[in-house]
């Protein structure tokens, strides 16, 4: 690998891919790029390709397949790969790309060829779930609802568009055929052997994002008290970019908190005389939800500092 290292963006002109190739600005790394008339044309991708040492793909997924192909078709002089689309977080071969996952997930993010970039709301999900799992807190079969909500910014160009130029609505449910492609991720990485129901919504701000939990402490294996859950997250995210935090004193959340940032934070929020809690992750659904962990794993993949911007006061 040359010092500089050399990174393609295949789709850099979609909102996830502009914000990627903002960030990269503070990485010492070369950009390669295709004109805008040939953003298309396979032979100028694979040239591309075939120039830069890491391919980062925001396209959609069968898009991302193809590029994946096209890529390996340049044989031992492959570039290696980052897909931020959905279309490999359940592949085999593939490393996921929260590097929170567990201790050895940032190594493992670094050896890898291929790296896929979670979604925004598996994220948060599987932040607050994998470790009660892996703890023995939360069974892996435990009947599970995952609520969300995210600003309108995740939700595509049709969706932007609607909502700066005419408004939008309010607040809308979303994905109520219940097949969100982040379920499958969500389920296998958090070691969930029973699929959660998922019911993601989206309101009128553009960016910032809620997911939340609900468990009844009395169905959990030996009965925790909200304060167990919070140790086991605590101990498993201590000395990560993850925040475990107590519960805000008025017991509210804002989604827009952490906007701009590459932070997620956790809590626990719990009634015990009631043996109910509710598990709630915050983060920026296009910064660790989306371009920041890209960029975090680009770090990692190329053996680079990464550079996050820190979390404002919580609010």
């Amino acid at each position: 690998m040359p010092s500089t290292a050399r990174v393609f963006i295949d789709g850099e002109a979609g909102t996830t891919g502009l914000r990627i190739r903002d960030r990269l600005r503070a990485l010492p790394v070369e950009l390669v790029s295709v004109p805008a008339e040939h953003r298309k044309d396979p032979h100028a991708r694979r040239d591309a390709m075939a120039a830069a040492d890491l391919v980062v793909l925001c396209l959609p997924d069968d898009a991302a397949r193809e590029s994946v192909a096209l890529a390996a078709g340049l044989g031992k002089a492959a570039p290696r790969v980052l897909d931020a689309s959905t279309a490999h977080r359940v592949s085999h071969g593939w490393i996921y790309g929260f590097a929170e996952l567990e201790a050895e997930q940032p190594a493992h993010i670094a050896a890898a060829r291929h790296v896929a970039n979670p979604g925004c709301y598996a994220t948060g999900a599987i932040a607050l779930l994998r470790p009660l799992v892996d703890g023995g807190l939360l069974p892996p079969d435990e009947p599970l609802t995952i609520n969300a909500v995210s600003g309108y910014s995740g939700g595509g160009r049709a969706m932007i568009e609607a909502h700066e130029r005419d408004g939008g609505p309010a607040f809308e449910l979303y994905a109520l055929g219940l097949e969100h492609k982040h379920v499958p991720e969500t389920q296998m990485h958090a070691h969930l052997s029973r699929r959660p129901l998922f019911v993601p919504s989206v309101g009128h701000f553009a960016q910032g994002m809620l997911v939340s939990i609900p468990l009844h402490l009395d169905r959990l294996t030996g009965q925790p008290r909200g304060a167990d859950l919070h140790a086991t997250l605590a101990a498993h995210y201590a000395g990560t970019r993850v925040a475990v935090l107590p519960p805000t004193s008025d017991a509210k959340l804002s989604a827009e908190a952490l906007n701009d940032t590459d932070a997620m934070e956790l809590c626990v929020y719990a009634n015990e005389a009631r043996g109910h809690a509710v598990l709630v992750a915050r983060l920026d659904n296009l910064g660790k939800g989306a371009a920041g962990a890209a960029v975090q794993n680009i770090a990692l993949m190329l053996g680079l500092p990464n550079a996050s911007a820190e979390a404002p006061s919580r609010g």
